[in-house]
């Protein structure tokens, strides 16, 4: 009988960051997987306005885990109908008797849910978190839910329950995109669309990926008004930008001051990889020509104060260039399981792509070696069976007397 892994969250697409490559990986070794959404995700955010309106969007998202899930192999794909967004008011023995009849029904091997902290705090992830960890308990004793019993649902023990955990990553994007976009032949896919619809898609992107601390960038939303220097010639490369809107000018200046607009730039482009990407000061100075709104991603921690140009001194701990690549990848904290999903990495991004209300990216948009550095790797937490408390620190018996 093939081993069978039941993965329970709360919204269509918390599958994909929380499991979807693991998902794709057991699949491909032989699982049969089930995966359950708590809600519709009808209290969302609507990102793309001709894919779904308010009225529509729980459908339209209950499709979208359907089409996930066959990008990631999972036989079964079951959306609920809890209110999203109003988990925690529900009586929580409700969703519990509901998931441990999932449970005996699919007579799950090993089951996946959120932690206690919900990946950022969401209150509907930590309340499915704690109800299938409740559920998990329950479910093998046949004094729980009569009526289930009775009904041909036998009692059924998981053999192992695993909470997602999202350790910070070190990985920078600007760094692996700056890379990138310096290799005129590698950014083909990015040039084929529109500036509009790219800036867009990296903008939630990063958005999604800092938040559930796949990369470790700052992520910020600027604007500058017309005549703003962006960007000062000489001073330390820090900072990655993508224009949203408006227009700026490239000027060299000149070792007698002379300045010479090199070219004009505007919604879509990119400016400040040349120095990232080869370690070196800024080449050029980049001029708001009118009111520019910028999508700014930042390897420094926000400073309230901080000179400008080539003299400048940076504030102790604003600058993390210097020694920033060799910084562990990942502190593991408090995980006892790393899944190597590398191999699955494009399978997860199609997930992804298929959620498109919520991220409107297409598979192609970004390299596969920075989606694989961010993406490559899952992190669980082993909550059943408990491991057991140890009386030694040494696996086997020392008579202290002998080594005195």
């Amino acid at each position: 009988m093939s081993p069978r892994l039941l993965c329970v969250f709360a919204h269509p697409d918390d599958e994909v960051f929380c499991s979807g490559g693991t998902i794709a990986k057991y699949v491909a070794d032989g699982a049969q997987v089930m995966v359950v959404s708590a809600t519709k995700g009808d209290a969302g955010q609507i990102r793309d306005a001709r894919i779904a309106t308010r009225r529509t969007l729980g459908t339209v998202r209950a499709q979208e885990l359907n089409e996930s899930c066959q990008h990631l192999g999972a036989q079964f794909a079951v959306c609920l109908d809890y209110g999203d967004g109003t988990l925690k008011d529900l009586d929580i023995n409700i969703l519990v008797e509901h998931v441990v009849k999932i449970i005996r029904e699919f007579q799950p091997d090993v089951v996946i849910t959120f932690g206690p902290d919900g990946a950022y705090g969401h209150p509907d992830h930590i309340v499915i978190g704690e109800t299938v960890t409740i559920a998990c308990t329950l479910a093998g004793d046949g004094a729980q839910f009569p009526l289930q019993i009775a009904n041909g649902l036998l009692p059924h023990t998981p053999g192992y329950l695993y909470h997602s955990y999202f350790p910070k990553n070190s990985v920078l994007m600007l760094t692996k995109l700056s890379t990138w976009l310096v290799n005129s032949q590698e950014t083909e896919a990015y040039r084929k669309y529109e500036p509009g619809e790219f800036a867009r898609a990296l903008l939630l992107f990063a958005e999604e990926t800092t938040l559930l601390h796949y990369a470790n960038d700052r992520i910020d939303v600027t604007w500058y008004p017309g005549g703003f220097y962006i960007i000062e010639q000489g001073e330390t490369a820090k900072d990655l930008y993508l224009i949203l809107s408006g227009h700026a000018q490239v000027i060299k200046e000149e070792a007698d001051g002379t300045l010479k607009v090199v070219k004009e730039i505007g919604a879509g482009a990119f400016f400040g990889e040349q120095g990232l990407a080869h370690q070196q000061p800024r080449n050029a100075h980049v001029v708001a020509r009118d009111n520019v709104t910028c999508l700014v991603m930042s390897m420094s921690e926000a400073i309230a104060f901080g000179g400008r140009g080539s003299s400048a001194v940076l504030v102790a701990g604003a600058d993390r260039a210097a020694g920033a690549e060799s910084l562990p990848a990942v502190d593991a904290g408090a995980a006892t399981h790393c899944i190597d999903v590398t191999a699955y990495v494009s399978q997860k991004i199609a997930a992804m792509s298929a959620h498109r209300s919520q991220y409107p990216i297409a598979a192609d948009m970004f390299p596969l070696d920075l989606l694989e550095s961010l993406m490559g790797r899952e992190y669980f937490v082993r909550v059943l069976p408990r491991p057991q408390l140890q009386d030694s620190l040494f696996p086997y018996r020392i008579r202290l007397r002998e080594i005195s």
